[in-house]
């Protein structure tokens, strides 16, 4: 359900009109807002737009879309200029003065796109109580906003770039995604629901799929997924016979999206999932953590699933992973190095962590990750992303 609380208003034909407001990204309702339609141009929008200024529209559908792409181009060119002088100014790395760490271009990388974000969020769309769209040549929107926000009595309005992301994940649920880490002859896929990240990166699966599991699984087979998000570690580690498989998580997307995915998979009888912050009471033989892998605040609740603010979740899991291990049992540690090339984090303070944890490193296997990332040489973050490397780290008490 949409959170009544949060009011937007203005005036139209002379009257004050006031009602819902949303924002998953959790941002206020704009100050200043114009009654838009067709007649706009892209030029005088992106000019109000960078003044925050925001257009509620009631002009045709598919024109604020291409409003909206118009907005996209203009936004990048900033992006495009920040990147030119990046690379011109880690190119001259001996004038120390111009010079930029990775960080830096890490904390420009992520100014730019919030300052984009915030000029694209600036269009406007209304819809209705039944989550239909009173605009012209406007889709059917309907399933994919129930999914989002259940039912509703009242008439709302988002930013038209919220709703296209609903739109596409509504699809991305319906379509799943292939994991072939997961067993053939069944279901394959795994369906993500929207506000939850999309196990997109197979190799972090296919560690967890291969790596040999631990002694104490002879004698206590039950293992913990800690952040389940879509379950899908749950149900590799349910397919490879783990017993019981008890998946973790806060947040109540993340809960619905992986217990709709054991349904699916038809691992009800193995697999259970608990809303609980990281650990479930009880101990267990493998302990399984994905946690976000750059120490850096969100934007936005998909965010969360990446940033991890002061690493907060990774200390976390390694400070309470001794006293949830069985005897001979091991917690494995996906974590992507991507934080120790941009100067985020260093080894040694992972390192750090771990043993204030009490806990030994029985060993490690590398991947190195396949994403397009990698290979986008104009992506700001391309050397740190090309150096990138995915762990698997087995850990066990002291």
């Amino acid at each position: 359900m949409i959170d009544l609380a949060e009011q937007i208003s203005w005036t139209e034909g002379g009257n004050t009109v006031n009602t819902q407001w949303h924002s998953e990204k959790g941002m206020p309702p704009p100050k200043k807002l114009l009654i838009a339609d067709d007649t706009l141009t892209a030029d005088a929008a992106y000019r109000l737009a960078s003044e925050g200024t925001a257009f509620l529209w009631r002009g045709d559908f598919q024109n604020a879309r291409q409003l909206l792409q118009a907005l996209t181009r203009r936004a990048e060119r900033p992006i495009k200029r920040n990147r030119k002088a990046i690379n011109a100014k880690t190119k001259a790395a001996d004038d120390a003065i111009n010079s930029l760490t990775p960080r830096d271009v890490f904390n420009l990388h992520r100014q730019a796109q919030s300052q984009r974000a915030r000029i694209l969020d600036m269009v406007l769309i209304p819809i209705d109580a039944n989550h239909h769209i009173p605009l012209r040549r406007a889709p059917d929107v309907t399933e994919a906003c129930m999914e989002v926000y259940g039912a509703q009595n009242q008439s709302y309005v988002i930013s038209l770039r919220e709703l296209l992301g609903i739109v596409s994940a509504h699809e991305w649920r319906k379509k799943g995604v292939l994991i072939d880490s997961l067993k053939a002859g069944g279901s394959q896929r795994i369906y993500p629901h929207y506000g939850v990240f999309s196990p997109l990166r197979g190799e972090y699966i296919r560690l967890v799929a291969s790596t040999p599991l631990p002694a104490a699984m002879k004698t206590e087979s039950i293992a913990f997924d800690i952040g389940t998000g879509t379950g899908v570690l749950a149900a590799v580690l349910a397919q490879r016979g783990v017993r019981r498989v008890i998946g973790s998580d806060q947040d109540p997307r993340a809960l619905g999206c992986a217990r709709a995915n054991i349904r699916q998979l038809g691992l009800e009888q193995a697999v259970e999932i608990v809303s609980t912050n990281l650990y479930p009471s009880g101990k267990a033989s493998l302990i399984v953590c994905n946690p976000p892998w750059l120490p850096a605040r969100p934007s936005s609740p998909i965010e969360r699933a990446i940033y991890d603010p002061d690493s907060q979740m990774l200390k976390g899991f390694l400070a309470g992973l001794g006293e949830h291990l069985f005897a001979q049992g091991e917690g494995w540690l996906i974590l992507s190095d991507l934080a120790e090339h941009l100067g985020l984090r260093s080894r040694a303070e992972l390192l750090s962590w771990i043993d204030a944890a009490q806990l030994d490193v029985l060993g490690k296997v590398d991947t190195k990750p396949h994403h397009p990332k990698v290979m986008d040489e104009k992506d700001p973050l391309h050397s740190a992303r090309k150096a990138e490397v995915t762990s698997l780290w087995r850990l066990a008490p002291k």
